[in-house]
């Protein structure tokens, strides 16, 4: 990276450039029962419209991938982008809940741009072996939405109905998309070279699940990161109607379990300066596995009421906070070229995996925490196992703080 550019600027800019799918998710979360009322509907029924976002994130991923590469990073950008606005004033005109599902959808294709881009100019301007402290400084700005998401879409909606959520989001977006094209400087030329007909691009894709390191970083990290995203499906759900909290109390207690998540993502930047993220990252998943397991048995014996609840989901963030960055790092490190299609490929497992996990919570329709809890668990036990076998498979793991190809210990 150039001298010339300002580091904070860089990582602050795509920072923001990767909060807006977390907002466009969190933001109107605390509006769902309002959201069921006016379209006549459940509250489950509404989280569908959170899985077709996951489901149109995992789509976009892969679209983006050949775009970001061939074209640079900032005309594919702002063509989705520009997608992402149309789709959210879509979304405040629907009329029933599958026209609202459907438009999520397109949203989520449109706005992953955003995420693709983010990650991969990370590899644009920062060296290979800061990748893992990038991300987590990165997810340190992506944290403003758990804090900030709920508590806004929650006065907007109060104040003038949930379909200013998506007024708001839309000037955001075009916010980010002004700042993009006048302040970020351009850190990759364009590579003509890349194909964009569907062979080439299904045989870059092969190319990449064929390294064994990636697919075992993005596999485990992808069925640990569903965790994260099972949870902000299902909290409207456990916490105002399992628990009974009021729209207040649920933006207070989101943003106070998403402290969890932030702060082990900040202490790993100090945990990589002794340990590798490969510890970190099993270090992580073997926290995350018990705790979950803990949460499904207490949940169906009846142990656990509203403050040990609470308790055990902290701490799972709190692991989900180290394995995220961790995981990610370690999947990208061993391509020099064709990032954009890599980071790609990487999205679309992380989201696609989540989207169908979350999708879980909507189809069973219950007001319960018994199937939030049972798809946390089996989630994160699928993560470790992929894990444990792939890095059996790991002969040369290339590490994030070292260019060079090291034996992974067994």
């Amino acid at each position: 990276m150039s001298q010339t550019h300002n580091r904070p600027l860089i990582i602050f800019i795509l920072g923001a450039l990767a909060t807006i799918s977390p907002f466009a998710i969190d933001m109107y979360l605390s509006a769902f029962p309002k959201m069921a009322v006016a379209l006549d509907t459940s509250t489950a029924r509404i989280s569908l419209s959170l899985s077709s976002y996951f489901a149109g994130l995992a789509a976009g991923q892969l679209l983006y991938g050949p775009l970001l590469d061939r074209f640079g990073r900032k005309r594919p950008l702002y063509a989705g982008l520009s997608l992402f606005v149309l789709a959210s004033l879509a979304c405040l005109l629907a009329r029933n809940v599958e026209w609202l599902v459907g438009w999520r959808f397109v949203q989520a294709v449109g706005g992953c741009a955003a995420g693709v881009a983010a990650m991969t100019m990370v590899r644009d301007f920062f060296p290979a072996r800061e990748t893992a402290k990038i991300i987590s400084l990165l997810i340190l700005v992506i944290s403003a939405s758990p804090l900030l998401a709920p508590s806004i879409g929650t006065i907007v909606s109060e104040r003038w109905g949930w379909q200013w959520v998506f007024i708001v989001l839309s000037a955001f977006v075009l916010v980010m998309m002004a700042v993009t094209a006048w302040v970020l400087p351009v850190g990759y030329e364009p590579d003509r070279t890349v194909e964009l007909r569907p062979l080439p691009i299904l045989r870059n894709y092969a190319a990449v699940l064929k390294e064994p390191q990636f697919l075992t970083y993005a596999l485990a990290g992808a069925f640990a990161f569903a965790g994260l995203l099972v949870y902000v499906a299902s909290s409207p759900i456990v916490f105002m109607e399992v628990f009974q909290v009021s729209a207040k109390q649920f933006g207070a207690i989101f943003a106070g379990l998403s402290v969890g998540f932030i702060g082990s993502n900040q202490i790993n930047i100090l945990l990589l300066k002794k340990y590798s993220s490969e510890r970190i990252f099993l270090g992580a998943m073997l926290l995350v596995c018990p705790a979950a397991l803990l949460l499904l048995v207490g949940t169906l014996l009846g142990w656990f009421g509203l403050w040990a609840t609470l308790v055990l989901l902290f701490v799972i963030l709190s692991a989900l906070g180290l394995s995220a960055p961790n995981g990610s790092a370690l999947a990208l490190v061993p391509f020099d070229h064709n990032i954009g299609s890599a980071a790609s490929m990487l999205g679309f497992l992380q989201i696609g995996v989540s989207g169908l996990a979350s999708a879980c919570i909507g189809v069973f329709d219950s007001h319960s925490l018994t199937p939030v809890a049972l798809v946390l668990a089996v989630t994160s036990w699928i993560g470790l196992a992929i894990l444990l076998f792939g890095r059996a498979r790991v002969r040369q793991l290339r590490f994030v703080e070292e260019k060079n190809a090291r034996p992974l210990p067994h």
